[in-house]
This record gives structure tokens, C-alpha cells and sequence, in this order.
């Protein structure tokens, strides 16, 4: 018998490698990409292809393009419930305050969320998902958060790792318990973190639920002293950490977490020049989120000229949640980017790839390279600003995950 063949040559294809310094090859339809099971082998013009490779299978993608596959590296995807009728309240004049005395608010997610089973929260979570893998999403981070509660938190995680078992995808966790204070914890923020939060950090990371650790550091959420306590328990865990931070206000979150060298800080609509120059020294990755900016009709635009400026990566995500920024479309976050933060066509792309993956800690995924995992998405298109210039349409034609077509 022959050996069996696991190489896969990808012919006539236009890549958009999307490696730092190289974000495309020629794109003229002449590149090629060969798979060695879930990985890449070697990228490269198909008349430099070496011999080695010349047996693999060989599939022509007719001079599509192809990028990594995207990376959604903010998510809020595991939830209970819908808000969709307190949008509708806003809409018709209702405040927040008066959204909230009648039930809605985070308030209303936590009590759906603590009602559901793991099965109820992944039965729910999956319609999300598969909006998101349409669109050649390989890799997912879910955070927790909407439990406040150690019982439902830990449940939230594991219906996010359940989904590996549903889906082909990653799944990457974070835990979220400094997400908000609970009602029975009112004006007992610093008890909230010490009873619920931390107890149930030790126990997500004793059951191996977690990833990196997060937390909301704004004047409706935490303090950052408060999250400060819950890092410093995240490093002695030896988890990284990430943060919520300047979104409505400066209270200096993201200059705190960049000294605990934070993989990303995210929001940071209201983020100042120092706090940027911390991001830049401590490699934080800025996540910039579009949807829940569109969607609470915020002004104030995070920093783009001043994360420039001082080198700091931007990477975009969707923040899909059920109440700021109900949206699961990685594209759509994408064009949001550009179109209300001027974010080049390049960096968008950038961001939902090479960046999105460091803004998570993975060096395995995001570029087109050899050694890269075999993550790709081709897309009935010629060049990159396609992806991000139409809005309500998914031109992919075929998703990738691990060498699998």
C-alpha cells in the first residue's frame, strides 16, 4: 500500500498573510499554501514550490483570497435570556433608570442566566456561535460574568468548553466574575470580591475552566483596587490577566492592569496618553469594539491616533453581549471600525487575526506561515478591503479549521 497522503497544496489563490511587516503576497492569484495535517507547512508563489510537496493533494481555489481564519477574542457568547424589550423601552424614551426598576439591565441577563442549565446555556450559545463560524471564525473567546454567583459562574465556563464538543472551533475562557455587583451584594463591592469573586476564581482554575482572567474597572462596576485584589490572586494562579477599562470614564484601569502586564485592555474609549505609553511598554493589546459603542450611541472614540502613535496593537472584536452590543458578525465589527474609528482596512483585518490572537496569548494562530495552525478562511473575493468595506454580506466560500475543509 501507498503512504497515505496528509498534505494538502492550496493552488491559485491570493494570499493575505497578515505576518507583521507582510500583510499579502502578491494577491495576483499566483500564491499557494501547503497542509501538513492541522498545520502550515510552507506559504509561498506555487512556480517556488519545493519538491517535497509536489505529491500532495491538491485542491484550486480559482484565484480566491485567503487569510487566516478570524479570531473573536471579546465575547460575552454563553448568556441567558434576551434584552431585546428594554431596547425597545430605550427606544421609545425609557431611561436607564427606568429600564432598570423594571427589571432589565444586567440584572435581568443575571437571573436568566442563573434559571438556565449548562444545556439551556449552550443551546443558546450555539445559534451565536454558528453566526460566528459562518464567517470563518476559527478561534472564540467566551467570558463568564453573568452569573455573579460561584455556582452559575463556574456553570457559564463549562458551557463555553462544552462548545469544542459541538463545534469545530476554539474556544479560549475568561473568567469575568468582576463583571458587575449583584442586588444582594449592593454597596458591598469590596464583600462582592472577597465572598463570590475570588472563591470562585480558585474554583474555576482548580476545575481548569479558565484562560485569563478579567474584570470591568468602571464607575457602574470596579474599582481599580478592587480589581487589583483579583489580578493579584489571577497571578499567583499564574493566569493572565485582561480588563474592561475606560469605556464611560478614566479611572486608570488600563495604566493599572498594563502594570500586571495585561494581554489586552479593552474598550478604552476614554483612555489617556499615559495610559497608552503604559499599554505600549507592558506589549498590551488595545481591543477596540465598535458594537457596543454603536449601540449605546457613545461620542467619545477611543484614542486611534494616540495607539499609533505609540505602537500599541489594535485588535477588533465583536463584544457580542446581550445587552451593549448584541451582534455576531465579525465582519460588521470590522467595517464598524473603519467606518466610525478610521481604522485602516489593514488594521481591521490585522485586528480580527495576528492581533486578536495576541490579545488572547496565541502564538500558534493568526498569520499564514509555516509552523501556523492550519486556520484559514477563503473568501469569494480579490482583495482584503473587500472584507471590510460591504456591510450585510458574507462573501466566505470555504472555512478551514485545523487542515479540515
Amino acid at each position: 500500500m501507498g503512504a497515505i497522503v496528509t498534505q494538502t497544496l492550496l493552488k491559485n489563490c491570493r494570499v493575505a498573510s497578515m505576518t507583521a511587516g507582510g500583510a499579502a503576497y502578491g494577491l495576483d492569484g499566483s500564491d499557494a499554501i501547503v497542509m501538513d495535517g492541522d498545520t502550515i507547512a510552507w506559504v509561498g508563489v506555487l512556480a517556488d514550490l519545493p519538491m517535497e510537496y509536489t505529491a500532495a493533494e491538491t485542491v484550486d481555489l480559482g484565484g480566491r483570497l485567503v487569510t487566516p481564519a478570524p479570531i473573536d477574542c471579546h465575547t460575552h457568547l454563553v448568556f441567558g435570556g434576551h434584552r431585546a424589550l428594554e431596547f425597545e423601552m430605550r427606544l421609545n424614551g425609557a431611561s436607564y433608570e427606568e429600564v432598570a426598576r423594571a427589571g432589565g439591565g444586567i440584572v435581568s441577563t443575571v437571573s436568566a442566566t442563573r434559571d438556565a442549565s449548562e444545556a439551556d446555556l449552550i443551546a443558546g450559545a450555539l445559534p451565536r456561535l454558528d453566526a460566528l463560524i459562518a464567517e470563518g471564525v476559527g478561534t472564540i473567546e467566551i467570558k463568564s460574568g453573568y452569573g455573579l454567583d460561584i455556582e452559575t459562574e463556574l456553570r457559564m465556563l463549562r458551557a463555553a468548553r462544552a462548545l469544542e464538543q459541538h463545534r469545530d472551533v476554539s474556544i479560549k475562557t475568561s473568567f469575568l466574575g468582576a463583571h458587575a455587583v449583584p442586588m444582594d451584594y449592593s454597596g458591598r463591592d469590596d464583600a462582592f470580591i472577597s465572598d463570590v469573586c475570588i472563591p470562585a476564581l480558585r474554583a474555576a482554575h482548580a476545575e481548569g475552566l479558565i484562560d485569563a482572567v478579567d474584570a470591568f474597572c468602571e464607575g457602574i462596576a470596579f474599582q481599580p483596587d478592587q480589581v487589583a485584589r483579583v489580578f493579584d490572586v489571577a497571578r499567583g494562579l499564574g493566569l493572565p490577566v485582561k480588563i474592561h477599562a475606560e469605556q464611560l470614564s478614566n479611572l486608570g484601569g488600563a495604566k493599572m492592569a498594563a502594570g500586571y502586564g495585561a494581554l489586552s485592555a479593552d474598550h478604552i474609549e476614554y483612555l489617556d496618553e499615559d495610559g497608552v505609553a503604559a499599554m505600549a511598554a507592558a506589549g498590551t493589546v488595545a481591543v477596540i469594539l465598535p458594537g457596543a459603542f454603536y449601540t449605546l450611541r457613545e461620542e467619545q472614540a477611543p484614542p486611534i491616533d494616540l495607539l499609533r502613535k505609540h505602537g500599541v496593537p489594535m485588535a477588533v472584536a465583536t463584544d457580542a453581549n446581550p445587552g451593549s452590543s448584541p451582534m455576531t458578525s465579525i465582519l460588521l465589527a470590522m467595517n464598524m471600525a473603519s467606518t466610525l474609528f478610521r481604522v485602516t482596512c489593514e488594521e481591521a483585518l490585522a485586528g480580527t487575526t495576528r492581533v486578536a490572537a495576541q490579545a488572547l496569548g496565541l502564538t500558534d494562530r493568526g498569520m499564514i506561515a509555516a509552523g501556523m495552525r492550519a486556520d484559514l478562511a477563503v473568501w469569494d473575493a480579490e482583495t482584503p478591503a473587500e472584507l471590510v468595506y460591504r456591510i450585510g454580506f458574507n462573501p466566505l466560500h470555504k472555512r478551514i479549521f485545523g487542515g479540515a475543509l
